[in-house]
């Protein structure tokens, strides 16, 4: 396999499991909100644990262990904490804003994602990937029509919630390049936030009904589903390359919104769809094209 065939394949790949990641986030946000009226760091808990059990069962199986490769502990630490952090303040929106506003808030993490990369791994984007990112958030603004003014201290704690899950990708793709392996990165964090929720659920434990229950298990998988498919993400290819991708959540938010509680979009969200679309395969080409140039043009 050529060095161009294999880049092009990492990133596919990347592009892959970002979209997977897409979906299992939107997913786990439906479930949060069925969820009812419980405390977001009972949600928390559920959501973590059952990241936890699957990725422990993961490492079991293939015999990696536990124990993290010389000199990931601060990274890792990093990623959980800024998870944690990130998961709260998501859920504490969730809770309290309209379900998309909650969702483009945390989708800022991309941005954040850019800035972070720059200072911790030295990725540097170019003025085209900066503008297909802002067009992209540009079109989910058209669909989800943010109101901010009556909810600020919400919508802030929800931006939060989009700056600490940016620094926890960026640690993600660090710690990939570290040879850190996914199932002990999620592992970790899992555990982390696990332990971090439980004095919370111990002391302020809510009674919740059976649907409540399966309700908070299925954010859990869902959860799970979008952790391993970001942290497979971020070990293919950097947030310059795939962080656009990262907008098709708010695609599927809105399918599940149109299915399951009969949200029917309006004009400008179906312009928003087309734009997050459309800079989707604007963003691919050009890297494809740039890449192809480069090899083609051969070392200076």
């Amino acid at each position: 396999m050529t060095g161009e065939t294999l880049v092009l394949s990492n990133k596919s790949k990347a592009i892959g499991f970002i979209l997977l990641s897409a979906l299992g986030f939107a997913m786990m946000s439906v479930f949060v909100r069925l969820a009812g009226d419980l405390p977001f760091t009972q949600k928390s808990f559920f959501r973590n644990a059952v990241a936890m059990v699957v990725a422990a069962v993961l490492l079991k199986r293939d015999g990696s262990g536990f124990r993290w490769e010389k000199g990931n502990l601060p990274l890792l630490l990093l990623r959980a904490s800024c998870g944690t952090l990130g998961i709260f303040c998501n859920y504490y929106a969730i809770d309290r804003l309209v379900l998309a506003d909650a969702n483009i808030l945390n989708k800022m993490s991309p941005f954040f994602a850019i800035l972070f990369s720059l200072f911790l791994l030295k990725e540097r984007a170019n003025l085209f990937q900066y503008g297909m990112v802002l067009v992209a958030f540009g079109g989910s603004m058209l669909i989800i029509k943010p109101r901010f003014s009556a909810e600020a201290f919400p919508a802030f704690i929800g931006l939060l919630g989009g700056i600490g899950a940016g620094a926890a990708y960026t640690a993600v793709r660090a710690l990939s390049q570290k040879q850190e392996k996914s199932a002990r990165i999620v592992f970790f964090f899992s555990t982390f936030s696990t332990l971090v929720t439980l004095p919370f659920l111990i002391f302020d434990f809510h009674p919740m009904s059976g649907l409540q229950f399966v309700y908070l298990l299925g954010a859990g998988f869902a959860a799970t589903l979008g952790q391993f498919g970001v942290t497979l993400a971020y070990a293919h290819a950097s947030a310059k390359e795939i962080s656009v991708f990262d907008y098709s959540q708010v695609l599927f938010t809105a399918l599940f919104g149109f299915f399951l509680f009969g949200q029917i979009p309006d004009w400008m969200s179906v312009v928003g769809y087309a734009v997050i679309c459309g800079v989707s395969v604007v963003t691919f080409l050009y890297n494809r094209t740039v890449e192809s140039r480069g090899q083609a043009r051969g070392p200076v």
